[in-house]
């Protein structure tokens, strides 16, 4: 079963968690073991499950990769987004979540975020789920 939602971000870099909808996809599936797939379909954008509880985390994540990969070093890309594709590819496009009893089988701290790095935007994120 695939199924697609919108994530709408409002700043150029944020992180959305996106746990709730993901497990929603899940239970609508009806699976009960297995695995859940989701992908972001955008070259400036990615996936990522991290720590939940303090959104300091989310947000110390963000400040980390800003630092690596600053807006403004000169890149050659014109649109002036370069940075963005970086932090994407570095981050990735996809994770994979096991399914056991019907749910997510994240940690007691761990939730899916949704991390923009050229926004706002309206974007899509695609879930997978198998058995």
């Amino acid at each position: 079963m695939i199924r697609e939602f919108t994530v709408r971000t409002r700043v150029r870099t944020e992180f959305v968690d996106i746990t709730r909808q993901v497990a929603g996809i899940v239970r609508e599936s009806g699976l009960d073991e297995g695995v859940c797939r989701v992908f972001v379909p955008h070259t400036t954008a990615a996936v990522t499950i991290n720590e939940k509880a303090d959104p300091d985390v989310a947000r110390d994540i963000a400040a980390a990769l800003g630092r690596i990969v600053p807006e403004d070093q000169g890149f050659r890309h014109a649109e002036g987004n370069s940075d963005a594709h970086v932090k994407a590819s570095l981050v990735g496009s996809g994770e994979t979540i096991l399914v056991s009893g019907g749910e997510l089988l994240l940690g007691t701290w761990q939730a899916v975020f949704f991390c923009e790095f050229d926004g706002p935007r309206a974007r899509r994120c695609v879930v997978r789920v198998s058995g």
